[in-house]
C-alpha cells in the first residue's frame, strides 16, 4: 500500500484531493447508517475537476449574480455536494457532515434549498433537478437578453441513470434542445446500477442518441479517468463550455463504489452503507494516509480552500466590469439587483383593473388575463407561458414575443406539452430572479404535482395557473374535469390555492401572487362566465375568506360557504332562503390556506361557533370540508366523478343550482 502523507507533486496531490471526497462520503454514510455513499465515491473526480477548475464560482460569495450554478439532480449523491461545500470553503463545516442525515442539521438526506451555501435548488426526487435546470439556463438566456453580457454563466448538472428513466427529464431535455440553450451542461452519470440491481434490467436505449435526436451536443467520454488523468475531463467540459446554441450531455462510464473490495460495482454500494470493512478496505486501496473517520490531510484541505481566492479574483474581475456597466445602465441594474432580492417597483399596486357588479359576467380565466397584463405591465420580471394552452387560459403577457432559440428577449414561453417540466421549469425561473408562471388546465395537475410540492418544500413562490376547474368546463367530460384536485392542492404545506368567486377576487389573487416571497401560488379559474359581485374587499385573498352577504333581518341561523363558480350559486340560495324567513350568511372563501393562518378572532367573526348550521357548496370532493362546516354541518359536492355535457346541464343534473342549495339547507335545519 502506497501511502501519500505530504507532496508537492501535483498528481499526487489531486489523487488526494479526489480521494478525500470519497472518504468522507464514506464516512458520512457510515456514522448516519443511512446514505448512498457508491455514487458520491465514483463521481468524485467530477466534482473535484468542476469545483477547483471549471465552474466560475466564489465559495466566499456564494450569491454572486454571475456565478455558474450547479444542480445535484441525483440528489440521493448529496454527500458529493456537502463534501465539496465543505472542502472548498462554503462554510459548511466537517461537524456538519458528521451531522449527515440527522434532525436539523444542514446536510440532509438530499439536497434542501436554503438549507446551506451552494446548495441551488431542492433536488432528490429524481429527473427534478435537470427540469429546474432547463429553468435556470433559460433564465440566464433571457438575462443576457435584458443586460446583456454581463449576464453569462453555465448551468452544470449531474444526472443519473434513475434521472434519465425519468419522464421528466425527456420533456426537460426536449425543451432545451428545442430553445437552444447553450449554458446547460449535463454531465450524465451511466455508473449502470439502480437499487434494484443492474440496470440493463430495465433500460437498454442509447440515451446519448435520443438527446442528439432532442438537438444535444452530446460526447461520450467513456470510462472516468482517475485522479491523475484529469486533463481530458476538464477539456470536455470546457468543450462543452464552447457550445453557444445547444445544451450539452457528456456521458461518463463510473464504477459506483469504486475501490469497495467486494461491493464494488453493485446495487449493494448504491443506497447502504458499506460497513466498517469495506471502508477500510477502499481506504487501503486508495493508499489513503490515515483510517482515522473524516480524515483530510491538510495539504488537500489547503489545496480545495484555494478555490476561494481564485473565485474571489473572478468575481472582482467580474464586479469592476460591473460597475462600469451599472454606471451607464443605472435603471436596469436596479431592476435586476431588485428582482434578485425579490423586492417589487415602487406604487407597483396602482391601477389595478377592478369590474363593476353592472358588468358583463366574465370568466375568471379572462379576468386572469387582465390581471396579468397589468401584474406584467408593473412587475418587469413577470414572465411564463403555457403547456400549448394559452389560448385556453389566456395566461399570456401582452405585446411582447415568445421565446425561440436565439431570441431570448420575450416575456412568454411555449412550455409544449409538457406540464411536468413546465413546472419544475418554472421554479428555476424564479431562482434565477423571474416571477415565473406556468398554466394548464387544473385537471393536469396530476401531471406536475411534483415540481409544485417542491416549490412549497423549498419556499420558491411559483405561480401556477389552472383553468377549467371543475365540471364547469362541460362537454370535455371526466377525463378533463378536476373532481379531487383542489383539496390534493390545499393539503400541500407552505401553498396557497386560491379559487376565485369573480373578476375581482381573480385580480386581488394576481396581486397576492406576485407579493410572496416564499409561499407558492395555485390560481384556478372558471371557464364558464360569472357575475361579478359587490363587496369584495381589498383584503379578501389575504384573510382567504370574508362575509360577502350578511344575513338579512339579524343573525345568521345558516352560512352557506362557497368557492369560486359555486359562489354567486349561493347568493341566489340565499335569496330563496331569506324568502321563507331563514336568515342567511353567505361566506366567499377564495382561499382556505390563508383563512386557516389567519387569527382565531377573525375566524369566530366569518364563522361564528354559535352557529352550527353551516353548509359547503364547491363543484369538487368534500373531504376537506368538515374543517370549515363543523360535525353539524353539510357538504354539497362531487365526490364521484362528472360527465359529458353542456355546463348547464351538468350543474343542474349535479345539484349545484340555487334551488338545490337551498333545499339542502332547508333539511339542515331541519
Amino acid at each position: 500500500m502506497s501511502v501519500v502523507s505530504t507532496t508537492t507533486d501535483t498528481a499526487a496531490l489531486d489523487k488526494l484531493s479526489v480521494d478525500a471526497i470519497r472518504v468522507l462520503s464514506m464516512d458520512a454514510v457510515e456514522k448516519a447508517n443511512s446514505g448512498h455513499p457508491g455514487t458520491p465515491m465514483a463521481l468524485a473526480p467530477l466534482a473535484y475537476v468542476l469545483f477547483t477548475r471549471v465552474m466560475k464560482h466564489n465559495p466566499a460569495n456564494p450569491t454572486w449574480l454571475d456565478r455558474d450554478r450547479f444542480i445535484l439532480s441525483a440528489g440521493h449523491a448529496s454527500m458529493l455536494l456537502y463534501s465539496m461545500l465543505y472542502l472548498t470553503g462554503y462554510g459548511m463545516e466537517l461537524e456538519d457532515l458528521k451531522g449527515f442525515r440527522q434532525l436539523d442539521s444542514k446536510t440532509p438526506g438530499h439536497p434542501e434549498y436554503n438549507h446551506a451555501p451552494g446548495i441551488e435548488v431542492t433536488t432528490g426526487p429524481l429527473g427534478q433537478g435537470i427540469a429546474n435546470a432547463v429553468g435556470f439556463a433559460l433564465g440566464e438566456r433571457m438575462l443576457n437578453a435584458r443586460y446583456g453580457d454581463i449576464v453569462d454563466h453555465h448551468t452544470f448538472v449531474i444526472a443519473s441513470d434513475g434521472d434519465m428513466e425519468e419522464g421528466v427529464s425527456s420533456e426537460a431535455g426536449s425543451l432545451a434542445g428545442h430553445l437552444g440553450l447553450g449554458r446547460l451542461i449535463v454531465v450524465y452519470d451511466r455508473n449502470h446500477i439502480t437499487l434494484d440491481g443492474e440496470a440493463s434490467m430495465s433500460i437498454s436505449e442509447d440515451t446519448g442518441k435520443r438527446y442528439e435526436a432532442y438537438g444535444w451536443h452530446v460526447e461520450d467520454l467513456g470510462e472516468l479517468p482517475e485522479a491523475t488523468e484529469l486533463d481530458d475531463l476538464e477539456a470536455a467540459l470546457n468543450r462543452a463550455k464552447e457550445e453557444a446554441d445547444r445544451p450539452s450531455m457528456l456521458i461518463l462510464r463510473t464504477h459506483i463504489g469504486i475501490g469497495a473490495p467486494t461491493l464494488h460495482d453493485t446495487a449493494k454500494a448504491h443506497g447502504s452503507p458499506l460497513g466498517d470493512e469495506e471502508i477500510r478496505g477502499a481506504k487501503e486501496a486508495y493508499g489513503y494516509p490515515s483510517m482515522e473517520p473524516f480524515y483530510v490531510a491538510d495539504e488537500a484541505l489547503a489545496h480545495f480552500r484555494e478555490t476561494v481566492g481564485r473565485g474571489e479574483e473572478l468575481e472582482a474581475e467580474w464586479q469592476k466590469r460591473y460597475d462600469a456597466w451599472k454606471a451607464d445602465h443605472a435603471d436596469l441594474a436596479a431592476e435586476w439587483e431588485r428582482a434578485m432580492r425579490q423586492e417589487l417597483p415602487d406604487g407597483w399596486e396602482q391601477d389595478m383593473p377592478t369590474w363593476s357588479a353592472d358588468d358583463d359576467p366574465i370568466a375568471t380565466r379572462k379576468a386572469g388575463a387582465k390581471a396579468l397584463e397589468w401584474v406584467a405591465s408593473k412587475v418587469p420580471n413577470v414572465v411564463g407561458g403555457a403547456a400549448d394552452l394559452s389560448t385556453s387560459t389566456n395566461a399570456v403577457i401582452p405585446d411582447s414575443p415568445a421565446i425561440v432559440a436565439g431570441d431570448y428577449s420575450g416575456r412568454n414561453i411555449n412550455f409544449g406539452i409538457r406540464e411536468h417540466a413546465m413546472a419544475a421549469a418554472v421554479n428555476g425561473l424564479v431562482v434565477q430572479g423571474f416571477r415565473a408562471f406556468g398554466s394548464t388546465f387544473f385537471n393536469f395537475l396530476d401531471y406536475c404535482k411534483p415540481p409544485l410540492r417542491l416549490a412549497a418544500l423549498a419556499r420558491i413562490p411559483s405561480v401556477f395557473v389552472f383553468t377549467h376547474d371543475s365540471i364547469g368546463l362541460g362537454e370535455d367530460g371526466p377525463t378533463h374535469q378536476p373532481v379531487e384536485q383542489l383539496w390534493a392542492l390545499r393539503a400541500t404545506p407552505n401553498f396557497d390555492v386560491i379559487r376565485p368567486a369573480d373578476a375581482n377576487e381573480t385580480a386581488l389573487a394576481w396581486k397576492h401572487a406576485v407579493q410572496q416571497t416564499d409561499t407558492p401560488v395555485a390560481m384556478v379559474l372558471s371557464r364558464q362566465n360569472l357575475p361579478v359581485q359587490d363587496g369584495v374587499p381589498a383584503d379578501a385573498v389575504e384573510r382567504g375568506a370574508y362575509v360577502l352577504r350578511e344575513a338579512q333581518g339579524g343573525e345568521p341561523r345558516l352560512i352557506l360557504i362557497g368557492t369560486g363558480s359555486e359562489v354567486h350559486l349561493c347568493m341566489q340560495a340565499a335569496d330563496l332562503l331569506e324568502q321563507d324567513g331563514i336568515a342567511t350568511r353567505v361566506v366567499s372563501a377564495p382561499c382556505l390556506d390563508r383563512f386557516e393562518l389567519a387569527d382565531a378572532d377573525y375566524r369566530e367573526s366569518v364563522l361564528p361557533s354559535g352557529v352550527r348550521a353551516r353548509m359547503s357548496v364547491e363543484a369538487g370532493a368534500t373531504i376537506g370540508w368538515h374543517r370549515w362546516t363543523g360535525d353539524q354541518g353539510a357538504t354539497l359536492g362531487l365526490d364521484g366523478f362528472g360527465a359529458s355535457a353542456p355546463q348547464k346541464d351538468l350543474y343542474e343534473h349535479f345539484g349545484f343550482t340555487p334551488e338545490n342549495i337551498a333545499s339542502q339547507a332547508r333539511k339542515l335545519l331541519a
